[in-house]
């Protein structure tokens, strides 16, 4: 059962990590972490319940399905398009190599020269198009960290 605990605390870590760095799936790899708590807790005084865990699965599929919808909704009410979303993504990559200041720097600077630039729209169109997806990409990420801390929490809590 130590084994499950030290992977499930291994798994907390790496979830926070993944919640900040793109590509790496926060959430759900916290969730790991807290199934590998519940089989290494069944023996314990304070057990982990099956409902808890479902419940914490369906707040990660929300969380996990909500990353992904909402740095394009912001997009889209602060005028941007197509091009500033595929642009903040491919800023943020670039900018993955002088973390965390190159993301988010490489999230602006790609949103709006994916506006400016393909979308052939005006400096002050393209500077709104790029909050806006700066915007949703920092409310995506603090959504991802505030649930693979609070999972992080639990399984540090349920673990000792």
């Amino acid at each position: 059962m130590t084994v499950l605990i030290v992977f499930a605390i291994i798994c907390a870590l790496i979830g926070l990590v993944g919640s900040i760095v793109p590509g790496l799936p926060g959430p759900p790899i916290s969730w790991v972490g807290m199934l590998l708590v519940y089989f290494s807790s069944q023996t314990a005084d304070n057990p982990m319940t099956l409902t808890f865990l479902f419940v914490w699965l369906a707040i990660t599929i929300v969380v996990t399905v909500l990353d992904y919808v909402v740095p394009a909704w912001f997009t889209k009410v602060t005028g941007g398009n197509k091009g500033a979303s595929i642009g903040a993504i491919v800023g943020l990559f670039a900018g993955m190599f002088i973390p965390p200041v190159g993301m988010i720097v490489g999230s602006l600077i790609g949103a709006f020269l994916g506006d400016f630039l393909v979308q052939d729209r005006g400096v002050w169109a393209s500077f709104k198009a790029s909050i806006g997806a700066f915007l949703g990409f920092i409310c995506g990420t603090g959504m991802k960290l505030i649930v693979s801390g609070v999972m992080a929490y639990e399984i540090f809590k349920f673990a000792f």
